[in-house]
């Protein structure tokens, strides 16, 4: 049987399992008593055993197989958890992933055997139980299923109203010298796939026959809205024993029961009306005529009324991109149209101008739900950093908690992906450096558990991320001698420099104050490439420091990057494009009031000192014949420093599709990307936080 097709789902359910047996077993190690939690792991390593075996992974099967034994017996009380058991049991869960990671690569588990693993979990097994290590550890043995009492009775064709159409059918075909069944088919308890095998069970049977109809729905069936039974309605020309070894030979059927029709046995029986099944006589249950329907119904009624359980669709992240596009290209033909009726007489406009607007509501509410769907809570990047901290912990021999808080904030998923690594990075710093040790926390009167917090929020158009720690924070003076030292700046300007800029220093490449290297992290070594991830995907980075006290990482990211609302400005006669999300405000400055500080032009405004930027100069055009009598400066911001960039006129407000350079275009970093405009032209989008 080919299984490709199942892998991505395969690949996806695993890491959930993964993830949801790391969460459970780091609360386990905080909690031993804890029987829910231990019996939420056994549930995800059971289930992770069966769709390995399922696939055919058998080194991975095997593996959660053994983890499954330890739990099993943890769970009937006659293990306890220990420190010990929680160390082999996320060596075990490093090693599954280790497996997935090379499915993801190359479909295939690989060859590493994960022996050292296995004999650790079985010594454990065994010493858990009493036994000396040397002995053989407990085979696990497949037990007999066995029914319960009064089980055997109730497996039996199960009865089933028959429509008029449905008799007729089977009429026909027995006249064709056909055979007409009704058969009832149980599957394993223990199942993990019951769709798939119900679905296995209909292509065999399809393959030599036909399916009148199966109770519940194929739909249902489909969607798993069964128990571990459901009926059918066959016309074969097979014998009975044939359609039941067709049926049996699918893998995890427990039974098949299956009973043939005559012409004289078929008779339609209407389905009961549901007044009619709640008062049914005494006599018609005693002589069990014609009841059975009458629990089915119930159950029907029943199932109605629960709450759907899944309203997920998975899709491919391609599919997403593609429709993004569409809806990309949707929005350059309406600016194209707003362009033509913009440059058209106005007499024949007005309904022309309506159905724009019309264009323009759609596509905008088009936009926001294509975005939604993108939207991905940003608790699937943060849910795997507790475990890292509590490695740490052990690693560096601190003590130290990771609060999270805002999880559930929403990101775009082209962000998310690329996230992941920066954030890791931050965390790694502030176990490492930021926070102290345990003894010098002492000495310092603060709690002996260094804290870590990482806290997500949307902040209008963007979402911030913050990671912080109460450790030592950052030595200012430190950094500076470091950076004299290396010749990055010189003793005059290490002087001149606030306590801001001496900590930006820490994001220069290979820039770092620690005095002997650690494989954890070092500030500045990766520091530099966190600013330029974020950097990239149009975010921008801070650090706030107290010494003594702690460091706080912001990261402020865009919702999206694929379409932006943008101020459209003239420089001569070129267009550009500036996003809104990094404009303060937009002022008219005479040019008297525009003054020199260091041999730099800036304006002060409502108090503040801003630096001003001729965008003109930076972009080598040609200088303006005379100087205007007033500037229009476009104010932007980058965390707390904001800079005026001069522009000589305002077009407007404008929806725009980034359009990504590609790699055939080396281009200054000023630029974020272009946009096609309405009338076919280009114009580039300027990167603020880059010019700042």
């Amino acid at each position: 049987m080919d299984l490709s097709q199942y892998l991505e789902i395969f690949i996806d359910e695993t890491k959930e399992h993964l993830q949801t047996l790391n969460d459970q077993v780091l609360i386990m190690e905080q909690d031993p008593e804890n029987i829910d939690t231990v019996n939420e792991i056994f549930r995800a390593a059971h289930s992770l055993k069966g769709m390995a075996g399922t696939m055919g992974f058998k080194r991975m099967q095997r593996l959660t197989h053994d983890l499954e034994n330890v739990f099993s017996e943890i769970r009937n009380g006659k293990m306890s958890v220990t420190p010990d058991i929680v160390d082999i049991v996320f060596k075990c869960l490093d090693a599954l992933e280790g497996y997935l990671a090379n499915i993801q690569d190359s479909a295939d588990e690989g060859t590493e055997d994960n022996e050292e693993i296995i004999d650790l979990l079985n010594a454990t097994l065994a010493t858990g139980l009493g036994q000396s290590e040397d002995s053989e550890p407990p085979k696990a043995e497949a037990a007999p299923v066995s029914a319960p009492a009064g089980e055997e009775d109730k497996r039996k064709f199960r009865k089933l109203p028959i429509a008029d159409y449905e008799v007729n059918a089977m009429k026909e075909a027995m006249e064709r010298g056909m055979h007409a069944y009704g058969a009832t088919v149980y599957i394993q308890e223990t199942c993990i796939l019951k769709a798939a095998r119900a679905f296995l069970v209909f292509k065999g049977v399809e393959a030599v026959g036909e399916i009148i109809r199966s109770e519940p729905s194929s739909q249902d069936i489909e969607d798993e809205k069964f128990d571990f039974d459901f009926s059918l309605f066959i016309i074969s020309e097979k014998s009975k024993e044939e359609i039941e070894k067709i049926i049996s030979n699918v893998s995890e059927i427990k039974e098949v029961v299956l009973e043939p029709f005559t012409p004289e046995t078929i008779q339609s029986t209407p389905e009961p009306e549901p007044e009619v099944v709640k008062e049914a006589p005494k006599e018609a249950e005693e002589s069990g005529e014609k009841t059975e329907a009458a629990p089915e119904k119930k159950k029907a009624a029943e199932t109605k009324k629960k709450p759907v359980v899944n309203r997920s669709v998975r899709v491919d992240i391609e599919k997403l991109d593609d429709l993004m596009n569409l809806v990309s290209e949707l929005i350059i033909a309406k600016n194209g149209l707003v362009s033509v009726s913009e440059s058209e007489e106005s007499s024949h406009n007005q309904q022309f101008n309506e159905q724009i607007e019309y264009l323009e509501r759609i596509t905008t509410n088009l936009h926001e739900s294509v975005m939604k769907v993108r939207m991905v809570p940003i608790e699937s990047v943060v849910n795997r950093f507790p475990r890292m901290i509590r490695d740490l912990s052990k690693k560096l021999n601190k003590e130290m908690e990771l609060i999270m808080t805002g999880e559930e904030t929403e990101l775009d998923r082209t962000v998310i992906d690329e996230i992941g690594d920066p954030l890791m990075h931050m965390l790694r710093n502030a176990a490492d450096h930021g926070l102290e040790s345990t003894l010098d926390r002492i000495k310092k009167g603060k709690p002996q558990v260094g804290t870590i917090r990482l806290n997500a929020y949307q902040d209008g158009n963007n979402v911030t991320i913050e990671v912080s720690d109460d450790g030592g924070g950052v030595d200012v003076e430190k950094v500076k001698a470091s950076a004299v030292k290396k010749g990055n700046i010189s003793e005059e300007q290490a002087e001149m420099m606030s306590d801001k800029e001496a900590i930006d220093l820490l994001f220069q490449p290979a820039f770092s104050t620690a005095e002997k290297i650690s494989d954890v992290s070092g500030r500045g070594v990766g520091l530099d490439v966190v600013k330029s991830k974020i950097e990239g995907l149009g975010g921008d980075v801070e650090v706030n420091s107290v010494l003594g006290e702690g460091t706080t990482f912001i990261v402020r990211l865009p919702l999206t990057l694929a379409i932006i609302q943008a101020l459209m400005v003239d420089i001569r006669e070129e267009k550009y494009a500036i996003p809104l999300n990094s404009i303060v405000t937009v002022e008219d400055i005479p040019s008297e009031d525009v003054k020199l500080i260091q041999n730099k032009e800036v304006i002060t405004l409502r108090g503040s000192v801003i630096p001003l930027i001729r965008l003109d100069q930076v972009l080598d055009m040609e200088p303006a014949e005379e100087e205007p009598e007033s500037l229009v400066v476009v104010i932007v911001k980058k965390g707390d420093k904001q800079a005026g960039l001069v522009i000589d006129n305002l077009i407007g407000q404008q929806e725009i599709v980034i359009k990504p350079f590609g790699k055939y275009i080396y281009i200054h970093r000023m630029f974020s990307g272009a946009t096609i405009l309405g009338d076919g032209g280009v114009a580039l989008i300027i990167d603020a936080n880059t010019l700042v």
